[in-house]
């Protein structure tokens, strides 16, 4: 994986930056995965809007990710494809199943086109298997991690995150997040074995505003720039800084901590993400 810079011919290719699409192997999808995916423009069911900031961007296709790998244990699949998704950060990969079937898994890092990959609960933990984290050694980085198990993945799933399985406690395994979080995971919650692929999505600049319409987000106004009716931070003669930093609802940001303090998970966090 790399990113391109472009030359600057133009005021938006300037601080241009974007990835490059060498390890797509498959340009169109599999039409059996594909659905329909529609765009609410910030509105609710009655036409108000209830999101600020939405609306537009180009027109998509959800490819079905199949998060959670159980229904095909111990079914051998072989990946025929990297495809790109305009619905998430990483690129996908398309798995032809022994028994006929296909399906989409998000790709890692270094899987390869004609790799044979598996899920269930003896399988050896390899690039791109799936099986549960009390089975996976220690110190071996992983994503698309459960939090209940048969839920479905639920956490690293972003191009180039990972987990880190750090050691266990009883049922319960302890996993470092990329977030710098530490919590317990029950050890039957499953993951995948490797690194989200396309890293380099991080070092990507827009270098346009209309970029950002392309992905369906309309401009964002500063609250120190509205009027006092509109934010707590508006107002004021010339340019006021705006007071403490909060949100439209009066809501402290920058260190406020949001998370309530009796919420029932808490007990499985050892460690705060870092700041």
């Amino acid at each position: 994986m790399a990113v391109r810079k472009l030359k600057p011919t133009t005021p938006g290719q300037r601080h241009k930056i974007i990835g490059v699409f060498d390890t797509i192997t498959k340009c169109t999808p599999e039409k059996s995965l594909v659905g329909g995916f529609a765009k609410t423009g910030g509105r609710n069911n009655t036409g108000k809007m209830t999101m600020r900031y939405i609306g537009g961007g180009h027109k998509r296709k959800y490819r079905v990710i199949d998060f959670k790998r159980s229904f095909k244990d111990n079914v051998p699949a072989t990946v025929k494809g990297i495809e790109y998704d305009p619905n998430r950060s990483a690129r996908i990969a398309l798995l032809y199943y022994a028994d006929g079937e296909k399906g989409y898994i998000l790709a890692p890092n270094g899987l390869q086109v004609g790799q044979v990959v598996l899920s269930g609960e003896n399988v050896a933990p390899e690039i791109g298997n799936s099986l549960a984290i009390e089975n996976i050694p220690l110190g071996t980085m992983v994503h698309n991690i459960e939090l209940r198990p048969g839920q479905g993945a639920a956490l690293v799933r972003s191009a180039g995150t990972f987990a880190q399985i750090t050691s266990r406690e009883g049922k319960y395994v302890i996993v470092k997040l990329p977030s710098g979080e530490t919590r317990k995971i029950l050890g039957v919650c499953r993951a995948t074995v490797g690194v989200v692929g396309n890293a380099d999505h991080a070092l990507e600049k827009s270098g346009k505003a209309g970029r950002s319409r392309w992905l369906g987000r309309r401009p964002r106004v500063r609250g120190v720039a509205m009027n006092p009716v509109d934010h707590p931070m508006g107002g004021g003669e010339g340019r006021q800084s705006g007071g403490h930093p909060r949100s439209r609802k009066g809501l402290l940001a920058k260190g406020k901590k949001t998370r309530h303090p009796k919420k029932q998970t808490s007990q499985f966090i050892i460690e705060r993400k870092s700041k």
